[in-house]
């Protein structure tokens, strides 16, 4: 995790803690821990908590963008997918997920969502790769977006993706990471 280590006067964390909370950054003077180190420990949190957070937040935007299953739509959207993805569409079908699928999200399995995602996209082959391109781009076209409906499944598979790519790189915990990172700056330093 890359942090910055200090606050300036024009940071916006330093703005709105001195001016919306009233609060310097040396306050309490005789405290061991103050507002500052509060605000950096504050910092380094939001780093990979938001960021992780934004995607699995996003990952269930992307879902609830779909036909909704146990629906009239639903059923005959994922009963195409499943036609349309062959056994690669069961990693994210909700019969075969279940229905705890996005709770595992609330519970703090990020990855593995992400991984079912990821895994559903790699086991796809072009054909079944266009195929689940224009079911779920038939099923985005009847909503309020305004691209044409193989454009848009092409957007959606693109970003759920990237999405599940961002969640599974974002769980990667400090310990697992930093002898990396270091490695990886000094061979850049040294370059």
């Amino acid at each position: 995790m890359i942090v910055r280590r200090y606050l300036d006067e024009s940071d916006e964390l330093t703005q709105h803690l001195t001016q919306q909370l009233n609060t310097p950054l040396d306050w309490p003077e005789d405290g061991g821990l103050n507002t500052e180190h509060v605000a950096k420990i504050a910092s380094a949190a939001a780093c990979d908590v938001s960021y992780n957070q934004a995607a699995n937040g996003h990952l269930v935007d992307l879902f609830a963008a779909l036909p909704l299953p146990s629906t009239p739509e639903g059923n005959e959207f994922w009963e195409a997918l499943r036609r349309a993805g062959g056994e690669a569409a069961l990693y994210v079908d909700p019969a075969n997920a279940g229905g705890p699928f996005f709770n595992y999200l609330i519970d703090g399995n990020e990855a593995g969502i992400a991984g079912r995602v990821l895994s559903f996209l790699g086991k796809l082959d072009d054909q079944q790769r266009d195929a689940v391109t224009e079911v779920i781009g038939g099923a985005l076209d009847h909503n309020t977006f305004v691209a044409g409906g193989r454009y848009l499944g092409k957007l959606w598979l693109r970003d759920a993706e990237t999405s599940a790519w961002y969640v599974l790189l974002a769980s990667r915990r400090t310990y697992e990471t930093e002898d990396d990172r270091k490695r990886f700056l000094e061979a850049w330093s040294n370059a």
